[in-house]
């Protein structure tokens, strides 16, 4: 674990995980471009510190640097550690990091998968016990836990992705309600498909969702994740697509979608 920057900070300060690219780099940026000083957390250090010296030369944040693999169960630990050795007091937790795998979970390498669940949920659920204690005791902050609209669907071919973004939603509906009146908010982003670099590492070249069109852009989708979690919503559903092919799960029996959805992901690329 290493860092480039250290001390307590004045101004808020905004933890990211999974903050290398996609998703998560478009949140960071934006936490920046408001005034955040930052947590960078990942495992790709100079992608991290490219990114550190950045956005202190565009917006003079301060950008603290956490190589952690998520998948390792102590790492939640190390991160308060860290933060509590240097006076840091974290104002807005942002769970991103997350990756999918595809293929039928009878063939697939279950290290991986269980790795899977170690990233998505329990180090999701770890960072999250850890720091919403502290957030309710002043009174105030904001968590953002990013799941998918995967959440919504049983996910034939990633049955283990879909199955952790329907416990992040559940979960963080459940802990949004139960810490209403305290100042603190807990808001989910469930996006569609979107285009980063989740799809070369999931291997899903097949799947109809990866081939996509009408993919959203990563900025774009943070800058409604964004909006939403500083407005205090429990749940963002990016795009009217989206959100229309959601409400429209709920007119078909669930036989149906899981069929729907088994036939999206075995139809696209070759």
């Amino acid at each position: 674990m290493t860092s480039n920057a250290g001390g307590a900070s004045r101004r808020q300060m905004a933890l990211i995980t999974g903050a290398s690219s996609g998703i998560g780099y478009e949140l960071a940026r934006l936490f920046a471009q408001d005034g955040y000083d930052l947590v960078l957390v990942a495992r790709n250090r100079p992608k991290l510190e490219q990114i550190a010296a950045d956005f202190a030369a565009r917006f003079k944040v301060t950008a603290t640097i956490l190589t952690e693999d998520l998948s390792d169960p102590s790492a939640p630990e190390r991160i308060q550690a860290d933060l509590r050795r240097r006076s840091v007091e974290i104002h807005a937790l942002v769970n991103n990091a997350g990756f999918g795998t595809y293929g039928f979970f009878a063939e697939s390498d279950l290290a991986e998968e269980l790795a899977m669940v170690r990233v998505n949920v329990a180090a999701l659920t770890h960072l999250t016990g850890l720091f919403v204690r502290d957030m309710v005791k002043r009174g105030r902050g904001r968590i953002l836990n990013v799941s998918s609209m995967a959440a919504f669907e049983p996910g034939p071919l990633m049955a283990i992705y879909h199955a952790t973004k329907a416990y992040v939603l559940l979960f963080s509906e459940a802990v949004a309600n139960e810490v209403k009146g305290t100042g603190v908010t807990v808001t989910c982003l469930c996006p569609g498909p979107t285009r980063t670099d989740f799809q070369a590492r999931a291997r899903m070249q097949r799947s109809r969702y990866a081939a996509r069109e009408s993919m959203m852009d990563a900025a774009e989708v943070a800058r409604i994740g964004y909006r939403g979690l500083m407005a205090g919503k429990s749940i963002v559903i990016p795009g009217l697509r989206n959100q229309i092919l959601i409400w429209s799960l709920r007119l078909a029996s669930r036989g149906m979608v899981t069929n729907i959805v088994r036939k999206a992901q075995e139809g696209g690329g070759k």
